[in-house]
């Protein structure tokens, strides 16, 4: 058998064996036992949102990654008159003000720092001296660095000013704790190939029903209309266009095995136990977190590259690589850093050896190791 390498990155990730051994069956898209699976999904994913579809929530399956999804909402949920406010701290922030660019959607950018938390008193001061604003959008964990943002606070300005709130809970959902309904969130957004531990080919959508069921007409794409991919999940349990059979056969499968594991609560501890014990071991050899402790999340871990000539990432990626772990480059905007994630089917004796592989990779580059 094929041994996979580790992926310590925030997704695609390391999945079990049983997940992916799920894939290995044929189902037509209009087989009952896959309708039904796409069914108890749908039912599973607001379960893990804390709410269900009896208190007005909607779980929607939309083909494609995590951005497709965001895209998805962006482009169906907002008017043509609609205004969206864009809170950025990150790459990915980045990343929606580009997408509402490109659907000619009126947008105001509030942008902080990479290390820093929205400020809340600033969004409340824009949305005070901006009326036209009429949805807000904030990534929960922005994996540019691994931040947590503070999206229940901003939900609770949304609620106050009467704002659509949009969450993209792309790197989170499934393992830190959010209840959609106490965060206001009207739109929240993630994918099948990150905490959930699936494999690639779907995004989800979980949506109050009562602020999805005003956006019919308002939909700037076909197959990315997300009112019109609800309303054919609920007729009749199909996908409007080719489903992604094999991959949500391995996500049922993963969410059999997240609710074996203990649920989001007992997920979150296994990824928080691999961040310390990796914040640890590399502060040992010499590095530094980029975030402050009390703002970074356990999601992924960005750290600075080492004030050292014979450091050079290039090399440091490709020798871990070819020990079988598998480590993700920085896409921060003004400082050089690399990144470690800590979630998929990880474990502390598989941190434990990405340490051990990261000290002599270190040594054959000549790279001096701190002994803390």
């Amino acid at each position: 058998m094929i041994s996979d390498k580790l992926l310590f990155t925030p997704g695609p990730l390391t999945t079990s064996y049983t997940v992916k051994s799920a894939m290995l069956r044929d189902l037509g898209s209009r087989d009952i036992e896959f309708i039904n699976t796409v069914q108890s999904i749908r039912k599973d994913l607001l379960h893990l949102a804390e709410t269900s579809k009896e208190e007005g929530y909607e779980a929607i399956l939309m083909q494609g990654s995590g951005t497709f999804g965001i895209e998805s909402v962006i482009s169906s949920v907002i008017p043509h008159d609609g205004h969206l406010l864009i809170i950025i701290n990150g790459a990915y922030g980045e990343r929606i003000s580009k997408i509402a660019a490109v659907h000619h959607i009126a947008q105001t950018r509030l942008v902080f720092e990479e290390d820093e938390w929205p400020s809340i008193q600033n969004i409340e001061h824009e949305l005070m001296n901006n009326p036209g604003i009429s949805h807000i959008i904030a990534v929960h964990c922005e994996t540019t660095t691994g931040i947590i943002n503070p999206v229940e606070e901003i939900g609770h300005l949304a609620r106050h000013f009467g704002k659509t709130f949009i969450v993209d809970a792309m790197s989170s959902f499934g393992a830190v704790p959010l209840n959609i309904k106490e965060a206001n969130i009207d739109f929240l957004i993630s994918s099948s190939n990150k905490c959930i531990e699936g494999v690639p080919g779907f995004s989800f959508i979980i949506a109050r029903q009562e602020a999805l069921l005003i956006t019919e007409g308002m939909a700037r794409t076909l197959s990315l209309n997300l009112f019109d991919q609800w309303k054919g999940l609920e007729a009749d349990g199909q996908f409007r266009f080719t489903p992604p059979t094999h991959a949500l056969l391995a996500f049922r499968q993963a969410l059999n095995e997240l609710a074996t594991e203990g649920g989001v609560k007992n997920r979150a501890t296994r990824y928080s136990n691999n961040h310390f014990r990796l914040v640890k071991g590399m502060r040992n050899l010499g590095f530094t977190e980029y975030l402050s402790p009390e703002k970074q999340g356990y999601i992924i871990t960005s750290f600075y590259y080492p004030n050292q000539s014979a450091f050079n990432f290039k090399t440091f990626y490709q020798l871990l690589n070819e020990r079988g772990q598998v480590i993700y480059p920085g896409k921060l905007s003004k400082t050089d850093c690399f990144r470690i994630g800590n979630i998929g089917r990880i474990f502390l004796d598989d941190i434990d050896d990405l340490l051990l592989n990261i000290k002599e990779v270190l040594m054959e580059m000549g790279v001096f190791i701190s002994h803390k």
